[in-house]
């Protein structure tokens, strides 16, 4: 494991999220130190994510909601995603997983199966996603069509996609959330190899 070297750390800004300013060095490739660099570091925690499958109708259970980072710069702001949310302090990301479902569907999961672990933005946020997948079926997929905590004021549209349906949204730029499109491309190949 290469070194770095943490010159100096504070935090620039503390609410919701948190941004923090560092000063450092790290071993370059060669065995070298760098020069002295500032960098900012992003932190929102780290999440989970949830892909949906229901096995009676052979779709996906997406939600539409609200988000405005999404709708500053690039528009439209409403944004087709899986479940998903921050775990809470002390929590493991499976249970997290099982309450996002519950508060931002209704539904009730009981068998995670994990995909994978990643940074969405490494060179600017410390977060890292949890993605899991859930299939349900029978009783099981009975969920709300709409959610969310009014608490966070969420609102929250819960509705199904075939996976050909997000497929094609997903080359004609109408779903662009990462951890999403991540989660369709997995469940593509998972069901080409069976």
């Amino acid at each position: 494991m290469k070194k770095v070297e943490i010159e100096s750390q504070r935090y620039v800004w503390e609410d919701i999220f948190k941004v923090e300013e560092a000063y450092l060095r790290f071993e370059k490739f060669d065995g070298t130190m760098s020069d002295t660099i500032r960098r900012i570091n992003f932190e929102r925690g780290n999440s989970v994510a949830v892909l949906v499958y229901n096995l009676d109708t052979k779709k996906l259970v997406l939600l539409n909601q609200f988000r405005y980072p999404a709708y500053v710069e690039n528009g439209p702001g409403w944004i087709t995603e899986v479940i998903a949310g921050i775990i809470d302090s002390g929590e493991a990301p499976e249970e997290s997983a099982r309450r996002e479902a519950q508060e931002e569907t209704g539904l009730e999961v009981e068998n995670v199966e994990f995909i994978a672990s990643f940074y969405p933005s490494p060179g600017g946020c410390s977060e890292q996603i949890n993605l899991y997948y859930v299939e349900i079926s029978g009783e099981k997929t009975k969920y709300n069509e709409t959610g969310g905590l009014a608490s966070e004021d969420e609102n929250i549209r819960t509705f199904e996609l075939s996976l050909e349906e997000a497929l094609e949204q997903i080359r004609t730029g109408e779903i662009r959330d990462a951890k999403t499109i991540l989660g369709i491309y997995w469940l593509e190949n998972r069901l080409l190899k069976k």
